[in-house]
């Protein structure tokens, strides 16, 4: 059994433990939270034996061997670095890192010392994207992705009555690309690789985060685009289109309903909606990775996650983003 740590006390966490209660390896064994109240709390609530108010003693114990980050955006790497380096293996909540350095360092740590890390992004391990994985072939050379995802904030109602939250501030790593627009990236990294050129222009907040954008990429046969908010809701699918006919994706962060249909006017239905909690299938896939004792996940990859990464990178430079964390690295200034 692998023995989690977690690390956070927010509803991702909560669903996080709702997965895992569902995943066969493992054990919740520790909680962290910044005050013992708060992670006594969390852990008596969810029967938890274990709690730390000290990361650099949650890396040191014995008594766990993995951990779940789901900590700010801004977090990410500092934590995750910490944990590697004392050979825990790590499930990074997404986005991975602030920026393609952190992620470039993350896993530097996670190769000298042997553990796993992987980025949680449910969308390319849920049963219907695997299933439409296996079928893109059929629609024949492809032409234009388009990913879709806008998704109103729970607290942009609060951001226009003048109290920034944490989704809107850009110490944190935040803003709609981060939070959405990487549901919209990281499927078009991992099917299509990196692009060759990428666009990118946003409806930039006040707080000095992105509220929307879109990001269009040039490969050598294709275009890709990518439209994500905060701030507007969408109801459009995202599709893949190919010469042969068309892949629709009901919702990109989480596909369900796939369908393709083909010039011809005939439909294959690739649905398959997950049978359990979303977040199960890729705790599943990196409780398997580490039983195996393989490096990384073939599917969220070191590759994936990194070209995921550099794409959002660029496209913040152009959205003129700059991030706190962005300035450790000289480059990115």
């Amino acid at each position: 059994m692998i023995r989690f740590g977690m690390i956070g006390t927010n509803f991702i966490t909560e669903r996080f433990i709702d997965a895992a209660r569902q995943t066969d390896g493992l054990e919740l064994a520790a909680v962290y939270s910044r005050t013992q109240e708060r992670a006594e709390a969390f852990a008596d609530r969810y029967g938890i034996g274990l709690t730390f108010t000290d990361l650099d003693e949650m890396a040191a114990s014995d008594r766990i061997d993995a951990v779940y980050i789901a900590s700010p955006n801004s977090l990410h790497a500092e934590q995750a670095v910490l944990f590697l380096r004392s050979g825990k293996h790590v499930l990074c909540e997404k986005p991975m890192a602030s920026n393609a350095s952190e992620v470039r360092e993350m896993f530097a740590a996670a190769e000298e010392s042997g553990a796993v890390l992987m980025e949680a992004v449910k969308t390319t391990l849920l049963p219907a994207f695997l299933l439409m994985r296996e079928n893109l072939h059929k629609i024949g050379p492809i032409r234009r992705y388009f990913a879709n995802y806008g998704q109103y904030s729970s607290r942009y109602d609060a951001y226009k009555e003048g109290m920034v939250l944490n989704a809107f501030r850009p110490e944190f790593s935040n803003g709609a690309l981060m939070d959405l627009g990487l549901y919209c990236i990281y499927p078009m990294a991992l099917l299509f690789g990196k692009p060759e050129e990428i666009k990118a222009s946003a409806f930039m907040l006040e707080s000095g985060v992105d509220g929307e954008g879109t990001v269009i990429a040039r490969y050598p046969d294709m275009e890709a685009v990518a439209s994500f908010s905060k701030i507007t809701d969408s109801y459009v699918p995202s599709e893949i289109q190919g010469e042969l006919g068309s892949i629709l994706i009901d919702k990109i962060s989480e596909p369900r309903s796939v369908q393709i249909r083909y010039r011809d006017g005939s439909i294959e239905d690739l649905s398959e909606p997950a049978g359990k909690p979303v977040m199960s299938y890729e705790l599943q896939e990196f409780v398997d990775v580490i039983a195996s004792g393989a490096k990384e996940s073939s599917v969220n990859s070191k590759a994936c996650s990194l070209t995921a990464a550099e794409i959002m990178e660029e496209a913040r430079r152009q959205f003129g983003l700059v991030y706190p964390a962005d300035r450790k690295y000289p480059q990115q200034k």
